[in-house]
């Protein structure tokens, strides 16, 4: 063996617990760490509640669930030494090389707990985050796409970049999917109308507008309505159609996040505020309509697909999606008349 050259990792964990769009929309880092390293065991820490996002990926070994809401109460007795043992679980896993594609404290701290000997992240992680790494990348946060971004850390390894966003359903709920008499053989539209932020938001009777009409167009013969279950409150005109029309169906906070990938995967469109439903789109290739307002498209939009958003800016447009009031008047500005457009392919 040449001393002088470096071992090739054998065992390898990508660090992006959170959130599911960004999960979603991680899955280069794993097919690239893959091509560069095809011997090597990859795996996953991911917060527990998403771990279907990735599970069922080839080119994984492993998914390393991070049990959030149990560890939330980290300073009591209990959980905290079941914390202790879990972060000494990652010691004991040895693994060679670490990718942290968060950028927190919390992922440094997890990172950090490794004892990698190699420990690759972002030179300008958020937190001093940065404080955990052996090897800081420069990826400058607001200059490139979140996708972009995590390959500069590829790119550091000397690994080829390979842009696979594919996403590969669990098996069990293609399964259900299947069995489901009410989807199985139909055409379908996903209707994601939710969103964490209320500055993200269409209005909901925008997005009824819009399954009304895309039902009376043809182009679909159901629209599935998919969301969670503490979202239902911002759906009222969806849920209300639904009651009255059995094309329309209700799946808001009843569907788990495999079976939300599994709806996707066979749809013949989504459409979404800026959520994971656009990320998991891009995921299976689908057809999608993404709709934007306070956030950047060209930093965290669906990736190479932002021919297929619509968002309205003006002179002058500021970017804060956590100002209500910003974020609903650029949402407002988008009509149910473009999305029908973009949705049936006779607009730009």
């Amino acid at each position: 063996m040449d001393a002088s050259k470096p071992q090739l990792p054998r065992r390898i964990l990508i660090i992006r617990p959170s959130a599911l769009g960004d999960i979603c929309r991680t899955v280069p880092v794993l097919a690239c760490l893959k091509r560069g390293y095809p011997y090597a065991a990859i795996d996953w820490m991911v917060q527990d509640s998403f771990a279907e996002a990735v599970g069922a990926h080839p080119n994984l070994r492993a998914v390393v669930p991070f049990a959030r809401k149990r560890f939330a109460n980290w300073w009591t007795p209990p959980v905290a030494r079941e914390l202790a043992a879990w972060l000494w679980s990652l010691a004991a896993a040895e693994y060679d090389l670490v990718l942290d594609c968060q950028g927190l404290a919390r992922s440094a701290i997890f990172t950090r707990a490794t004892r990698a000997k190699r420990r690759v992240g972002y030179a300008d992680a958020a937190e001093l985050g940065w404080m955990a790494l052996t090897d800081r990348v420069v990826a400058p946060k607001g200059e490139l796409h979140t996708v972009e971004r995590m390959l500069r850390l590829v790119e550091h390894l000397g690994v080829e970049v390979v842009r696979d966003m594919r996403l590969y359903v669990p098996e069990r709920d293609a399964e259900a999917l299947t069995a489901d008499e009410l989807l199985r053989d139909a055409r379908y539209a996903v209707v994601a109308p939710t969103s964490r932020w209320p500055g993200k938001r269409w209005p909901a009777e925008r997005f009824a507008a819009v399954c009304e009409r895309l039902l009376a167009s043809g182009k679909v013969e159901r629209v599935v309505l998919v969301g969670g279950g503490s979202e239902r409150d911002q759906c009222g005109p969806l849920i209300e159609m639904a009651g009255r029309d059995d094309r329309v169906v209700d799946r808001i906070g009843s569907t788990s996040v495999g079976g939300l990938m599994a709806l996707i995967a066979r749809s013949e469109l989504v459409i979404a505020n800026d959520s994971a439903a656009l990320h998991m789109a891009v995921g299976f290739d689908k057809p999608l309509v993404g709709l934007y307002g306070p956030t950047r498209v060209e930093l965290v939009g669906p990736y190479r697909r932002e021919r297929d958003v619509i968002q309205v800016l003006r002179e002058g447009d500021r970017f804060d999606h956590k100002e209500e009031a910003l974020g609903r008047e650029m949402m407002s500005r988008i009509t149910v008349e473009r999305v029908m457009q973009k949705a049936l392919g006779t607009g730009h």
